[in-house]
């Protein structure tokens, strides 16, 4: 499916008459004791998703969450790839997600064939697949990493070892940076969103407030120039960061900082305000937002709880094969 076509699905569609909110809410929590549920949403889901979520965080926070969750069943506010790790880490557990329509751009930029055949091109190296990607692709992988550990597990690897990083550009070019490795072939994927964050979009956000903390996630097509700039001193090492999600929220929360310009998806910031009360934070671009992530809505989530959908599923012989690589993620790192 082409990305025009994902997007697109991409658009809520709601059409039934609005539910009071209220009465919806005290829906979904009586529900969710009922059924032994519990509710993950990623930093980037909208807001209303957050505050109702019994864990919010990052791709790896939450698949440790997935990975020791006592509930009989897990709904995943996220993206497909998202649920389909916790259905790889929990096939006891029953996986559900609001939408199936929320896809990824990145997860879509490279298949198992695909992958087959650059592991053909390049035989005997390591393959290191960003967590956004199918359970197909992280079948033919050697290690799964997501921002926050994707240095920490190319560093795991023999030096002398060819290694295949994919499928995000951006992140595989902070990696590459940040470890020296020279014999790292990165794939040409990339996440539509994080990818239109450009480093004249820093360049405005900094001269609009000069004394604010830069935080920037490894995806975006700015990350290369800022680690630049940082080594040739144009910007500030104690007031620039690149981080995953989670890092920026733990770094802000203890930063002494009051002001704060934020380089990747938007939905972020109302974690950061929750987490650091008090700070300002704002948006490098404002247009930084995911239709996908945005598919969940308070209503999708009381559905999939009343009915049971969407079941995600992995079929056992690849979900097997996935699973060595997600542990390997899941043991380095906090």
């Amino acid at each position: 499916m082409s990305i025009a076509n994902m997007l697109d699905l991409a658009t809520p569609r709601e059409t039934q008459e609005p539910i009071d909110r209220q009465v919806m809410i005290d829906e979904i929590n009586r529900l969710r004791r009922e059924r032994n549920a519990v509710i993950l949403a990623h930093s980037y889901q909208v807001p209303e998703i957050q505050d109702i979520a019994d864990f919010v965080g990052d791709s790896l926070g939450l698949s440790r969450q997935a990975a020791h969750a006592d509930a009989e069943i897990i709904v995943f506010c996220g993206v497909h790839f998202m649920a389909e790790t916790a259905a790889i880490l929990c096939p006891e557990k029953t996986v559900l997600i609001p939408d199936l329509n929320a896809g990824c751009s990145l997860a879509a930029s490279i298949t198992a064939d695909q992958l087959r055949a650059w592991k053909a091109e390049h035989p005997g190296a390591a393959v290191v697949s960003y967590v956004n990607t199918s359970a197909e692709v992280k079948a033919e992988t050697d290690y799964c990493c997501t921002s926050a550990n994707s240095v920490e597990i190319v560093n795991q690897i023999p030096e002398d070892r060819e290694i295949l990083f994919l499928p995000d550009l951006f992140l595989g070019e902070y990696v590459k940076r940040q470890t020296g490795r020279q014999n790292m072939h990165l794939w040409l994927g990339e996440c539509h969103v994080h990818a239109g964050i450009m480093a004249e979009d820093v360049e405005r956000a900094r001269l609009l407030d000069p004394e604010a903390e830069l935080l920037v996630h490894p995806e975006c097509a700015c990350g290369s120039r800022c680690l630049l700039d940082l080594q040739s001193g144009r910007l500030d090492s104690n007031r620039t960061h690149v981080l995953s999600t989670e890092g920026m929220v733990r770094h802000a929360a203890k930063s002494n900082a009051e002001h704060f310009i934020v380089a990747t998806e938007t939905g972020v910031l109302h974690r950061l305000q929750l987490m650091a009360p008090g700070k300002t934070f704002k948006p490098v671009r404002e247009s930084a937002v995911c239709g996908f992530m945005k598919m969940i809505t308070l209503e999708k989530l009381h559905r999939s709880l009343v009915e049971l959908r969407e079941p995600v599923v992995v079929d056992p012989a690849v979900a097997a094969k996935a699973r060595i690589a997600i542990d390997r993620m899941l043991a380095v790192g906090v």
